[in-house]
């Protein structure tokens, strides 16, 4: 099968069909919460960030409250496609408004990272932001400080109900 049909049967978006930096949806997202809508909207999630990555090849943005960029990495799109699967508003927050939240996003909390979370042993500290969006409501954002080099990684994008 040629690599182009197979890009279109896994991601949801078609790459250069953009507004400003974000994908235009070609597809729904499912709302229910069977097991194969959440796969769905993993997919959607993982859809969004391979063309957010090929067209923001620095893969990071510069967040105003922070004066930091926060760079995406795989960590990035991992931890988010598996917490923000689960839930239809924080698959929408993500693949809607993804750039505005990591640019505008508010600082709320610095935490130390989950002891027994593999993921968050990279870690020196754990930053917790949120991003108030007057249509949608509230999403946290949450972003891991690497230890020694004390770049800001994008840990995850959930919506707060």
């Amino acid at each position: 099968m040629p690599k182009e049909k197979i890009i279109d049967k896994v991601l949801p978006f078609k790459i250069g069909e953009y507004t400003g930096n974000m994908p235009k949806p070609l597809i729904e997202i499912p709302t229910g919460t069977t097991l194969e809508e959440i796969k769905m909207r993993k997919r959607i999630i993982r859809g969004f960030y391979a063309i957010w990555n090929a067209a923001n090849p620095t893969k990071q943005i510069f967040n105003a409250n922070l004066k930091e960029f926060i760079n995406v990495r795989f960590l990035s799109i991992q931890e988010t496609s598996l917490i923000a699967a689960n839930k239809y508003s924080s698959t929408f927050a993500l693949t809607h408004y993804f750039t505005e939240i990591l640019e505008l996003a508010q600082e709320i909390r610095r935490t130390p990272p989950k002891k027994h979370n593999e993921n968050q042993k990279r870690f020196s500290e754990i930053i917790v932001l949120e991003y108030q969006k007057k249509e949608f409501g509230t999403i946290k954002l949450t972003v891991g400080v690497l230890r020694g080099s004390r770049q800001h990684i994008q840990y995850c994008i959930t919506a707060i109900e």
